[in-house]
């Protein structure tokens, strides 16, 4: 490994700038389509939040604009977790397990256009998931929002899908990859449901609620519901600090069990 380091390193410094950006952009291109490919991935991916949304925030709240349009907010957080979380942490326990990972070391492509290529497959994922919800909110929910409101409410959440995609990177490091999916599981869905992604936070217990501030998903879904208005409190700057913090955490996590590996 610290021989393809090294190889690395000395093809880097021979590159010029234009250089390294093609092989940036070209990661990233072929990502995007191996993963756009994979229908396994990709539907459920794209479609599992519309179908909860369907389901809690159309069916079970007819004629509830309120809870149409918060839920909305809280969907489209849990929306764009998935493609953070399982693209790193179930997708590259798999390469890794496959060796794929030890090739691109060897290879002149710098190693992090491998972390930067996934958040960016991550990103238009997310861009996938809240045109697909806010189409459906829209059309069989009754929810309007403004194009401030639309942008502002795409802009946080899509940023926001940052610290899922380094505790993606954390988990796909020191997971083997026959019991990564299983694990991102176990993670997913219970802080989605205990940060009140799928039902408001208030109907939880009191001591779940305050449990939920200390789960990133509560931070980033109050971030959302700020646009409409819908938030329980706390101010802004308070919610990015949190969401920094935890991706300074994953991230030293990340390194940490990079250089183990």
């Amino acid at each position: 490994m610290n021989q393809a380091v090294y190889l690395q390193t000395s093809q880097h410094s021979s590159m010029s700038f234009k250089q390294l950006l093609n092989l940036y952009r070209l990661e990233a291109k072929f990502e995007w389509l191996k993963t756009i490919r994979n229908p396994a991935f990709a539907l459920p991916a794209i479609l599992f939040p519309a179908l909860f949304y369907v389901f809690f925030g159309v069916v079970m709240n007819q004629d509830n604009i309120q809870a149409a349009s918060y839920l909305l907010c809280t969907y489209g957080t849990f929306g764009v977790m998935g493609p953070a979380l399982f693209s790193f942490g179930a997708g590259l326990a798999v390469e890794r397990g496959q060796g794929w990972l030890d090739i691109k070391e060897a290879s002149p492509m710098p190693g992090s256009a491998q972390i930067v290529s996934r958040v960016l497959v991550s990103m238009g994922f997310s861009v996938l998931i809240l045109l697909t919800l806010g189409l459906v909110a829209g059309l069989l929910a009754g929810v309007t929002l403004s194009v401030g409101q639309s942008v502002m409410l795409s802009v946080i959440l899509i940023l926001g899908g940052l610290p899922f995609c380094l505790l993606g990177l954390t988990l796909g490091l020191l997971l083997k990859a026959e019991s990564a999916p299983a694990v991102v599981n176990v993670i997913y869905l219970p802080i989605s449901f205990l940060s009140g992604l799928w039902i408001p936070i208030t109907m939880l217990p009191s001591f779940l609620q305050s449990f939920a501030q200390f789960l990133p998903p509560y931070h980033l879904a109050q971030l959302a519901l700020k646009v409409t208005g819908q938030d329980v409190g706390g101010r802004v700057w308070m919610h990015i600090a949190v969401l920094a913090l935890f991706s300074v955490t994953f991230f030293a996590t990340s390194l940490w069990a990079f250089n183990k590996k």
